[in-house]
């Protein structure tokens, strides 16, 4: 498809136009003391993975409401005794899980460990997962999908257990023997692109250890702009939702105020790499670049922050491209 959202000049300066919640920060301050209520009760459970290069371990910790999340954690085999390795934390994107013990462990064959989240409720698209969402609202009146579930309240969206996983994924990896908890890197691709922001924005000033920050094509950004005009994918949920729900816009903004990516992106401390595509009517370059150009902004020293944009992809983004660029991108950050 051609160009349909702004030039590459213009993106490079794009703001998000949002206001800020002013309890933004006793909001999230509140729901990550209420998690912490929970005992993180993480377990790793060695698992037959068919590969003599790594060693898997079946993952579970308590997310939010003490509801068990699944994940794993992959090892390179010939790690020495007693090494603790750089840990690389992945989120997946929208409808998929975990996925099988032996299909993604590059990060793992990259000599680090690479440590999976299931995202709570998904898993029956894409990649296979393993985490139910038990919470009352999770089968309230809504568009099908996760967007709309809860979307009426900012206690009760899908977004704040999400947001809340995610979180505590952190904290699940560094409570490894195997892992060096100051050395933790993020990422994820389209929703666990938005995952990753999140957990960078709630993990700056509550969690010590994160030392990179790498969001592909992320979602959950920018809600207003890109409820108006990505063409495929969750947002358009939102739109559907609103068809019938005529009268909820302005409430649901309201509520969907306090998950936009844009103003927990504001908060990250640790250095980022981004990516965004040029095509992608999922999740389109100017909501990318709202993140992006807001990132670090509230930080006492601005993190630096680098974006690779692929002008002629689609929601794919930059794929072996991107894998690549974020294996050298790592690789310096350590060797500094």
């Amino acid at each position: 498809m051609p160009l349909f959202d702004l030039p590459p000049e213009k993106l490079r300066s794009y703001a998000a136009v949002l206001d800020e919640p002013l309890d933004f920060d006793v909001f999230w301050d509140a729901t990550i003391a209420e998690a912490r209520e929970f005992p993180l009760d993480v377990s790793f459970t060695p698992v037959e993975n068919l590969l003599p290069v790594i060693d898997s371990f079946d993952v579970s910790f308590n997310g939010f409401g003490g509801a068990p999340i699944k994940g794993w954690l992959h090892l390179p085999a010939n790690r020495t005794p007693d090494q603790r390795l750089p840990v690389v934390v992945q989120y997946i994107g929208y409808s998929g899980g975990r996925g099988l013990v032996q299909q993604d462990t590059a990060w793992a064959q990259a000599g680090y460990a690479h440590f999976i989240m299931d995202t709570r409720g998904q898993g029956y698209g894409g990649l296979l997962g393993d985490t139910a969402d038990p919470h009352a609202s999770a089968g309230e009146v809504a568009q099908p999908g996760f967007m709309t579930r809860g979307i009426t309240s900012r206690e009760d969206y899908y977004y704040r257990r999400a947001y809340v996983d995610a979180f505590r994924a952190i904290e699940a990896a560094q409570a490894s023997t195997e892992v060096d908890e100051n050395k933790v890197i993020l990422t994820g691709i389209s929703q666990g692109g938005g995952l990753t922001i999140a957990a960078a924005g709630l993990a700056a000033g509550r969690i010590d250890g994160v030392i990179a920050v790498m969001p592909d094509v992320p979602f959950l950004q920018d809600f207003p702009r890109s409820i108006d005009i990505a063409a495929r994918g969750p947002y358009p949920e939102i739109a559907a939702f609103l068809k019938r729900h005529r009268h909820d816009y302005e409430p649901i903004l309201e509520v969907l105020n306090y998950y936009d990516g844009v103003h927990l992106a504001r908060r990250c401390t640790a250095p980022a790499l981004y990516s965004a595509a040029g095509q992608d009517d999922v999740c389109p370059p100017s909501t990318v670049y709202g993140s992006f150009n807001a990132y670090g902004a509230t930080a006492a020293e601005a993190p630096t922050k680098e974006m690779e944009y692929y002008r002629f992809n689609n929601h794919e983004g930059g794929q072996e491209h991107q894998w690549l660029r974020q294996l050298h991108y790592v690789a310096n950050l350590l060797s500094e």
